[in-house]
Protein backbone atom coordinates (compact mmCIF):
# COMPACT_ATOMS: atom_id res chain seq x y z
CA UNK A 1 0.00 0.00 0.00
CA UNK A 2 1.29 3.47 -0.93
CA UNK A 3 -0.03 6.47 0.99
CA UNK A 4 -0.60 10.03 -0.15
CA UNK A 5 2.36 12.45 0.03
CA UNK A 6 2.21 15.10 2.78
CA UNK A 7 -0.66 13.28 4.48
CA UNK A 8 -0.59 11.30 7.73
CA UNK A 9 -0.54 8.00 5.86
CA UNK A 10 2.23 8.97 3.43
CA UNK A 11 4.82 6.41 2.42
CA UNK A 12 8.11 8.16 3.17
CA UNK A 13 11.64 7.62 1.92
CA UNK A 14 14.57 9.38 3.56
CA UNK A 15 17.48 9.73 1.16
CA UNK A 16 20.89 9.99 2.84
CA UNK A 17 22.95 11.69 0.16
CA UNK A 18 21.32 13.99 -2.38
CA UNK A 19 23.57 14.17 -5.43
CA UNK A 20 22.74 13.53 -9.06
CA UNK A 21 22.04 9.83 -8.57
CA UNK A 22 19.77 10.60 -5.64
CA UNK A 23 17.96 13.19 -7.75
CA UNK A 24 16.91 10.53 -10.24
CA UNK A 25 15.81 8.24 -7.40
CA UNK A 26 13.61 11.05 -6.04
CA UNK A 27 12.05 11.64 -9.45
CA UNK A 28 11.14 7.96 -9.78
CA UNK A 29 9.78 7.84 -6.22
CA UNK A 30 7.69 10.95 -6.87
CA UNK A 31 6.13 9.25 -9.89
CA UNK A 32 4.81 6.55 -7.58
CA UNK A 33 3.45 8.99 -5.02
CA UNK A 34 6.20 8.55 -2.45
CA UNK A 35 7.03 11.38 -0.07
CA UNK A 36 10.77 12.02 -0.13
CA UNK A 37 13.03 13.69 2.42
CA UNK A 38 16.47 14.53 1.02
CA UNK A 39 19.45 14.81 3.38
CA UNK A 40 22.99 15.96 2.62
CA UNK A 41 25.89 17.94 4.04
CA UNK A 42 25.23 21.03 1.87
CA UNK A 43 22.16 23.07 0.96
CA UNK A 44 20.38 22.90 -2.40
CA UNK A 45 21.93 19.59 -3.39
CA UNK A 46 20.44 18.17 -6.62
CA UNK A 47 17.99 15.75 -4.98
CA UNK A 48 16.83 18.44 -2.54
CA UNK A 49 15.59 20.44 -5.52
CA UNK A 50 12.96 17.79 -6.36
CA UNK A 51 12.20 16.33 -2.90
CA UNK A 52 9.27 17.28 -0.67
CA UNK A 53 11.59 18.46 2.11
CA UNK A 54 15.25 18.43 3.05
CA UNK A 55 17.78 18.65 5.88
CA UNK A 56 21.40 19.80 5.85
CA UNK A 57 23.47 17.85 8.37
CA UNK A 58 26.78 16.09 8.84
CA UNK A 59 25.68 12.49 8.26
CA UNK A 60 28.82 11.23 9.98
CA UNK A 61 27.55 12.91 13.16
CA UNK A 62 25.38 10.40 14.99
CA UNK A 63 23.48 13.01 16.98
CA UNK A 64 22.50 14.98 13.87
CA UNK A 65 21.53 11.84 11.99
CA UNK A 66 19.45 10.60 14.91
CA UNK A 67 17.65 13.94 15.16
CA UNK A 68 16.38 13.92 11.57
CA UNK A 69 15.46 10.22 11.64
CA UNK A 70 13.41 10.67 14.83
CA UNK A 71 11.81 13.79 13.41
CA UNK A 72 10.82 12.32 10.04
CA UNK A 73 10.17 8.66 10.99
CA UNK A 74 10.72 7.38 7.45
CA UNK A 75 9.39 4.07 6.18
CA UNK A 76 12.61 3.55 4.25
CA UNK A 77 16.11 4.89 4.91
CA UNK A 78 18.01 4.89 1.60
CA UNK A 79 21.76 5.60 1.78
CA UNK A 80 23.10 7.13 -1.45
CA UNK A 81 26.69 8.02 -0.48
CA UNK A 82 29.47 6.64 1.73
CA UNK A 83 29.82 9.51 4.21
CA UNK A 84 27.26 8.24 6.73
CA UNK A 85 27.52 6.90 10.29
CA UNK A 86 26.74 3.36 9.16
CA UNK A 87 27.22 1.96 12.66
CA UNK A 88 24.18 3.96 13.74
CA UNK A 89 22.23 2.54 10.79
CA UNK A 90 22.83 -0.92 12.26
CA UNK A 91 21.22 0.25 15.48
CA UNK A 92 18.27 1.80 13.67
CA UNK A 93 17.67 -1.43 11.79
CA UNK A 94 17.55 -3.35 15.08
CA UNK A 95 14.87 -0.90 16.23
CA UNK A 96 12.75 -1.78 13.21
CA UNK A 97 13.71 0.89 10.68
CA UNK A 98 14.01 -0.40 7.11
CA UNK A 99 17.51 0.43 5.81
CA UNK A 100 18.00 -0.19 2.07
CA UNK A 101 19.23 -2.69 1.10
CA UNK A 102 20.30 -3.58 4.66
CA UNK A 103 22.33 -1.77 7.30
CA UNK A 104 24.95 -4.51 7.12
CA UNK A 105 25.29 -4.11 3.35
CA UNK A 106 25.74 -0.35 3.74
CA UNK A 107 28.25 -0.81 6.53
CA UNK A 108 30.32 -3.42 4.68
CA UNK A 109 30.41 -1.70 1.30
CA UNK A 110 31.29 1.72 2.69
CA UNK A 111 34.54 0.12 3.83
CA UNK A 112 36.72 -1.50 1.16
CA UNK A 113 38.24 -3.75 3.79
CA UNK A 114 34.86 -5.16 4.79
CA UNK A 115 33.63 -5.88 1.27
CA UNK A 116 36.97 -7.25 0.04
CA UNK A 117 37.20 -9.67 2.95
CA UNK A 118 33.60 -10.78 2.35
CA UNK A 119 34.16 -11.33 -1.37
CA UNK A 120 37.62 -12.89 -1.31
CA UNK A 121 37.90 -14.56 2.07
CA UNK A 122 34.31 -15.64 2.80
CA UNK A 123 32.85 -16.14 -0.68
CA UNK A 124 36.07 -17.14 -2.44
CA UNK A 125 35.59 -14.80 -5.40
CA UNK A 126 38.62 -14.07 -7.58
CA UNK A 127 40.08 -10.63 -6.81
CA UNK A 128 43.35 -8.81 -7.24
CA UNK A 129 45.89 -9.67 -4.54
CA UNK A 130 45.66 -7.11 -1.73
CA UNK A 131 47.03 -5.92 1.59
CA UNK A 132 45.79 -3.36 4.12
CA UNK A 133 47.97 -0.78 5.85
CA UNK A 134 47.32 1.67 8.70
CA UNK A 135 50.81 3.09 9.09
CA UNK A 136 53.48 4.19 6.66
CA UNK A 137 55.63 1.25 7.73
CA UNK A 138 52.78 -1.19 7.03
CA UNK A 139 52.23 0.54 3.70
CA UNK A 140 55.85 0.02 2.69
CA UNK A 141 55.57 -3.65 3.60
CA UNK A 142 52.31 -3.98 1.65
CA UNK A 143 53.85 -2.44 -1.47
CA UNK A 144 56.85 -4.77 -1.13
CA UNK A 145 54.48 -7.76 -0.91
CA UNK A 146 52.22 -6.76 -3.81
CA UNK A 147 54.90 -5.21 -6.01
CA UNK A 148 54.74 -2.25 -8.37
CA UNK A 149 52.80 -1.15 -10.21
CA UNK A 150 50.01 -1.38 -7.64
CA UNK A 151 46.76 0.44 -6.97
CA UNK A 152 46.44 2.42 -3.73
CA UNK A 153 43.05 3.49 -2.35
CA UNK A 154 41.64 4.69 0.97
CA UNK A 155 39.35 2.02 2.38
CA UNK A 156 36.65 4.69 2.69
CA UNK A 157 36.22 7.03 -0.29
CA UNK A 158 34.20 7.52 -3.47
CA UNK A 159 34.52 8.84 -7.04
CA UNK A 160 38.22 7.99 -7.22
CA UNK A 161 39.19 10.29 -4.33
CA UNK A 162 42.58 9.34 -2.93
CA UNK A 163 43.14 6.62 -5.54
CA UNK A 164 46.42 6.32 -7.43
CA UNK A 165 48.55 3.83 -9.33
CA UNK A 166 51.96 3.60 -7.70
CA UNK A 167 54.54 2.84 -10.39
CA UNK A 168 57.70 4.16 -8.70
CA UNK A 169 58.67 3.33 -5.12
CA UNK A 170 60.26 6.78 -4.90
CA UNK A 171 56.72 8.19 -4.85
CA UNK A 172 55.55 5.87 -2.08
CA UNK A 173 55.05 8.54 0.59
CA UNK A 174 53.22 10.80 -1.88
CA UNK A 175 50.80 7.96 -2.70
CA UNK A 176 50.26 7.25 1.01
CA UNK A 177 49.50 10.88 1.81
CA UNK A 178 47.22 11.25 -1.21
CA UNK A 179 45.18 8.24 -0.07
CA UNK A 180 44.75 9.62 3.43
CA UNK A 181 43.76 13.06 2.11
CA UNK A 182 41.06 11.49 -0.09
CA UNK A 183 39.53 9.34 2.65
CA UNK A 184 35.97 9.82 3.83
CA UNK A 185 35.56 10.16 7.58
CA UNK A 186 38.37 9.48 10.00
CA UNK A 187 39.81 6.44 8.22
CA UNK A 188 43.60 6.01 8.33
CA UNK A 189 43.73 2.67 6.48
CA UNK A 190 44.51 2.08 2.81
CA UNK A 191 44.25 -0.94 0.55
CA UNK A 192 47.13 -1.85 -1.74
CA UNK A 193 45.96 -3.92 -4.70
CA UNK A 194 47.72 -5.87 -7.41
CA UNK A 195 47.58 -3.99 -10.71
CA UNK A 196 45.68 -6.16 -13.18
CA UNK A 197 46.29 -5.24 -16.85
CA UNK A 198 42.65 -5.94 -17.68
CA UNK A 199 41.18 -5.98 -21.17
CA UNK A 200 38.13 -4.02 -20.01
CA UNK A 201 36.02 -3.35 -16.94
CA UNK A 202 32.27 -3.54 -16.50
CA UNK A 203 29.50 -2.63 -14.14
CA UNK A 204 26.90 -5.36 -13.79
CA UNK A 205 23.79 -3.74 -12.33
CA UNK A 206 22.17 -6.42 -10.19
CA UNK A 207 18.65 -6.08 -8.81
CA UNK A 208 17.35 -7.93 -5.75
CA UNK A 209 13.56 -7.71 -5.67
CA UNK A 210 10.44 -9.72 -4.94
CA UNK A 211 11.12 -11.39 -8.33
CA UNK A 212 14.49 -12.67 -7.15
CA UNK A 213 17.76 -11.55 -8.74
CA UNK A 214 17.82 -9.79 -12.12
CA UNK A 215 20.68 -8.39 -14.20
CA UNK A 216 20.91 -5.44 -16.54
CA UNK A 217 22.93 -5.91 -19.72
CA UNK A 218 26.62 -5.30 -18.89
CA UNK A 219 27.87 -1.72 -18.97
CA UNK A 220 31.37 -0.92 -20.19
CA UNK A 221 33.04 2.13 -18.74
CA UNK A 222 36.20 4.19 -18.73
CA UNK A 223 37.61 5.98 -15.71
CA UNK A 224 40.03 8.87 -15.42
CA UNK A 225 41.85 9.22 -12.08
CA UNK A 226 39.55 6.57 -10.64
CA UNK A 227 36.33 8.41 -11.53
CA UNK A 228 33.72 7.51 -14.14
CA UNK A 229 34.15 9.47 -17.38
CA UNK A 230 32.04 7.56 -19.90
CA UNK A 231 29.97 4.39 -20.04
CA UNK A 232 28.19 2.39 -22.70
CA UNK A 233 25.67 -0.42 -22.96
CA UNK A 234 25.68 -3.17 -23.97
CA UNK A 235 29.30 -4.18 -23.47
CA UNK A 236 30.06 -7.07 -25.84
CA UNK A 237 31.14 -10.10 -23.80
CA UNK A 238 31.69 -13.80 -24.34
CA UNK A 239 28.54 -15.52 -22.96
CA UNK A 240 30.59 -17.73 -20.63
CA UNK A 241 32.45 -14.73 -19.22
CA UNK A 242 29.17 -12.86 -18.67
CA UNK A 243 27.70 -15.91 -16.95
CA UNK A 244 30.67 -16.00 -14.57
CA UNK A 245 30.26 -12.30 -13.78
CA UNK A 246 26.57 -12.91 -13.08
CA UNK A 247 27.45 -15.83 -10.82
CA UNK A 248 29.83 -13.68 -8.80
CA UNK A 249 27.40 -10.75 -8.68
CA UNK A 250 24.61 -12.97 -7.41
CA UNK A 251 26.91 -14.49 -4.77
CA UNK A 252 28.02 -11.15 -3.32
CA UNK A 253 24.57 -9.49 -3.46
CA UNK A 254 22.93 -12.53 -1.88
CA UNK A 255 25.48 -12.36 0.94
CA UNK A 256 24.68 -8.67 1.44
CA UNK A 257 20.92 -9.28 1.30
CA UNK A 258 17.98 -6.90 1.20
CA UNK A 259 16.24 -5.31 -1.76
CA UNK A 260 17.44 -2.73 -4.27
CA UNK A 261 19.96 -2.30 -7.05
CA UNK A 262 23.67 -3.03 -6.66
CA UNK A 263 26.44 -1.78 -8.94
CA UNK A 264 28.92 -4.68 -9.09
CA UNK A 265 32.22 -3.88 -10.79
CA UNK A 266 34.53 -6.40 -12.46
CA UNK A 267 37.85 -6.47 -14.29
CA UNK A 268 37.89 -8.80 -17.31
CA UNK A 269 41.17 -10.32 -18.53
CA UNK A 270 40.70 -12.89 -21.29
CA UNK A 271 38.25 -15.42 -19.89
CA UNK A 272 39.02 -14.43 -16.27
CA UNK A 273 36.61 -12.36 -14.18
CA UNK A 274 37.94 -10.48 -11.14
CA UNK A 275 35.56 -8.96 -8.61
CA UNK A 276 36.47 -5.33 -7.87
CA UNK A 277 33.82 -3.48 -5.84
CA UNK A 278 30.10 -3.29 -5.17
CA UNK A 279 27.86 -0.31 -4.35
CA UNK A 280 24.46 -1.08 -2.76
CA UNK A 281 22.67 1.66 -4.73
CA UNK A 282 22.49 3.10 -8.25
CA UNK A 283 25.88 3.44 -9.89
CA UNK A 284 27.27 6.46 -11.73
CA UNK A 285 28.18 4.36 -14.78
CA UNK A 286 24.51 3.30 -14.83
CA UNK A 287 23.37 6.79 -15.81
CA UNK A 288 23.44 5.44 -19.36
CA UNK A 289 20.30 3.46 -18.45
CA UNK A 290 18.34 6.73 -18.42
CA UNK A 291 18.37 6.23 -22.19
CA UNK A 292 19.50 2.68 -22.91
CA UNK A 293 16.94 0.55 -21.04
CA UNK A 294 13.17 0.15 -20.87
CA UNK A 295 13.53 0.77 -17.11
CA UNK A 296 16.41 2.84 -15.74
CA UNK A 297 18.52 1.76 -12.79
CA UNK A 298 16.68 4.39 -10.73
CA UNK A 299 13.22 3.03 -11.47
CA UNK A 300 14.50 -0.48 -10.78
CA UNK A 301 15.86 0.67 -7.40
CA UNK A 302 12.58 2.31 -6.36
CA UNK A 303 10.49 -0.66 -7.48
CA UNK A 304 12.70 -3.05 -5.57
CA UNK A 305 12.66 -0.88 -2.43
CA UNK A 306 8.86 -0.78 -2.41
CA UNK A 307 8.46 -4.50 -3.05
CA UNK A 308 6.99 -3.92 -6.51
CA UNK A 309 7.62 -6.32 -9.40
CA UNK A 310 10.60 -5.74 -11.67
CA UNK A 311 9.88 -6.28 -15.37
CA UNK A 312 12.10 -8.01 -17.88
CA UNK A 313 15.03 -5.62 -18.38
CA UNK A 314 15.68 -4.83 -22.04
CA UNK A 315 18.39 -2.83 -23.78
CA UNK A 316 16.77 -0.47 -26.30
CA UNK A 317 19.86 -0.13 -28.48
CA UNK A 318 23.57 0.77 -28.34
CA UNK A 319 23.87 3.82 -26.08
CA UNK A 320 26.52 5.78 -24.19
CA UNK A 321 26.94 8.45 -21.55
CA UNK A 322 29.71 11.02 -21.20
CA UNK A 323 30.27 13.37 -18.27
CA UNK A 324 30.16 17.16 -18.41
CA UNK A 325 32.93 18.43 -16.15
CA UNK A 326 33.71 21.82 -14.63
CA UNK A 327 37.07 23.40 -15.35
CA UNK A 328 37.18 25.92 -12.51
CA UNK A 329 35.91 26.62 -9.01
CA UNK A 330 32.93 28.96 -8.78
CA UNK A 331 30.10 29.80 -6.40
CA UNK A 332 27.64 30.18 -9.28
CA UNK A 333 27.78 28.88 -12.83
CA UNK A 334 25.82 28.97 -16.10
CA UNK A 335 25.82 26.50 -18.97
CA UNK A 336 26.55 27.50 -22.56
CA UNK A 337 26.31 25.39 -25.71
CA UNK A 338 23.25 23.43 -24.62
CA UNK A 339 21.58 23.91 -28.02
CA UNK A 340 24.72 22.63 -29.75
CA UNK A 341 24.84 19.63 -27.41
CA UNK A 342 21.24 18.74 -28.21
CA UNK A 343 21.89 19.14 -31.95
CA UNK A 344 23.98 15.95 -31.92
CA UNK A 345 21.75 13.17 -33.33
CA UNK A 346 19.79 11.28 -30.59
CA UNK A 347 21.38 13.38 -27.83
CA UNK A 348 19.82 14.10 -24.47
CA UNK A 349 21.58 15.89 -21.63
CA UNK A 350 21.02 16.04 -17.91
CA UNK A 351 22.34 19.07 -15.98
CA UNK A 352 22.45 18.21 -12.31
CA UNK A 353 21.86 21.65 -10.80
CA UNK A 354 24.75 21.56 -8.34
CA UNK A 355 24.88 24.93 -6.54
CA UNK A 356 28.62 25.47 -7.00
CA UNK A 357 31.55 23.78 -8.56
CA UNK A 358 35.26 23.03 -8.52
CA UNK A 359 37.71 21.80 -11.12
CA UNK A 360 36.80 18.31 -12.30
CA UNK A 361 33.39 18.25 -10.60
CA UNK A 362 30.72 16.33 -12.51
CA UNK A 363 28.01 18.83 -13.47
CA UNK A 364 26.00 16.91 -16.04
CA UNK A 365 25.94 14.03 -18.48
CA UNK A 366 25.25 13.60 -22.19
CA UNK A 367 23.38 10.51 -23.40
CA UNK A 368 23.22 9.22 -26.98
CA UNK A 369 22.13 6.23 -29.04
CA UNK A 370 24.34 5.13 -31.93
CA UNK A 371 24.64 2.60 -34.74
CA UNK A 372 26.86 0.67 -32.35
CA UNK A 373 28.45 1.48 -28.99
CA UNK A 374 31.50 3.09 -30.62
CA UNK A 375 29.23 5.43 -32.55
CA UNK A 376 27.17 6.14 -29.43
CA UNK A 377 30.35 6.98 -27.48
CA UNK A 378 31.51 9.42 -30.17
CA UNK A 379 28.14 11.16 -30.19
CA UNK A 380 27.95 11.36 -26.39
CA UNK A 381 31.46 12.80 -26.22
CA UNK A 382 30.63 15.38 -28.91
CA UNK A 383 27.47 16.39 -27.09
CA UNK A 384 29.17 16.62 -23.68
CA UNK A 385 32.07 18.67 -25.03
CA UNK A 386 29.67 21.13 -26.66
CA UNK A 387 28.61 22.30 -23.20
CA UNK A 388 30.83 24.86 -21.50
CA UNK A 389 30.48 26.10 -17.96
CA UNK A 390 30.87 29.81 -17.31
CA UNK A 391 31.37 31.56 -13.97
CA UNK A 392 28.68 34.18 -13.30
Amino acid sequence: MIGTPLKKGATKIMLLGSGELGKEVVIEAQRLGIQVVAVDRYANAPAMQVAHSSHVIDMLNRAELERVVRLEKPDYIVPEIEAIDTTYLLELEKEGFNVIPTARATNLTMNREGIRRLAAEELGLPTAAYRFASTLEEFRAAVDAIGVPCVVKPIMSSSGKGQSVLRDRALLERSWNYALEGARGASDTVIVEEFIPFDYEITLLTVRSTNGTSFCPPIGHRQIDGDYHESWQPMGMDPAVLAEAQRQAEAVTTALGGRGIFGVEFFIKGDKVFFSEVSPRPHDTGMVTLLSQNVSEFELHVRAILGLPVPTIENLGPAASHVILAEDQAEEVAFQGVADALSVPTAKIRLFGKPDTRKGRRMGVALCFGKDTDDARKRAEESAHAVTIANV
